[in-house]
């Protein structure tokens, strides 16, 4: 099979409420849809799935968090596969340099699904900085750019190793409200049969 023929687009929309219970404990609560834009050879506009996810966070200071979360995905309704039940234990780095923000992320997954559950580690790389100067001010613009390797292991099928790349543009509208578009490219299962996905990533995070 061709790496064309292997090749699919996505988009995807999150919509992301964010929380802050306490100094040292904050929530969050997302909606997510994905949508095919190119698939086998041809552009469409079709829905792969939706998702509905929580996260629990614990700061115990600007350096270090620990999350856990449940995600819901739900692709039956669209006939796009087996729905999903996702347990996430996250542990976050980050430090902050001359306005530029490094992160850490490790993430490791319990993904159940109808017929096999699938335990997958993550590691992504993340930087962020204001576009104008070293504080980022309301109405003006950043940059994130990560880089994310991820290990699956089932069962039912051989270890499956990825990596995604992604650079998204994003604006501080208000003080609670931020918007952010971009590009994510992974390399799906690339010791087994590899896949490329492009994705058109739009997202809103409201503090509330």
């Amino acid at each position: 099979m061709s790496a064309q023929n292997n090749f699919t687009g996505f988009g995807e929309s999150v919509l992301a409420v964010n929380h802050k219970a306490s100094q040292s404990y904050t929530v969050s609560f997302a909606l997510e849809a994905r949508y095919f834009l190119y698939k086998n050879n041809a552009l469409l506009l079709k829905q792969q799935q939706v998702d509905f996810a929580h996260f629990s966070t614990l700061h115990f200071n600007y350096n270090h968090s620990l999350s856990l979360g449940v995600e819901y995905r739900n692709r039956v309704v669209f006939n796009e596969g087996s729905n999903e039940l996702r347990l996430t234990e996250q542990y976050n780095y980050k430090t902050q340099k001359l306005g530029v923000r490094y992160g850490h992320r490790f993430r490791s997954e319990q993904r159940f699904f109808e017929n096999e559950t699938v335990f997958r580690q993550r590691y992504r790389f993340a930087v962020d900085f204001p576009i104008n100067g070293e504080k980022l001010d309301i109405g003006e613009a950043y940059l994130v750019s990560t880089v994310e390797s991820l290990l699956s292991l089932s069962q039912a099928n051989k270890p499956e190793t990825d990596i995604r790349l992604a650079s998204q543009i994003g604006w501080q509208i208000t003080e609670d409200l931020k918007l952010q578009t971009g590009l994510e490219y992974r390399l799906g299962a690339f010791n087994v049969d590899t896949t490329h996905q492009l994705f058109l990533l739009t997202t809103g995070v409201l503090k509330i």
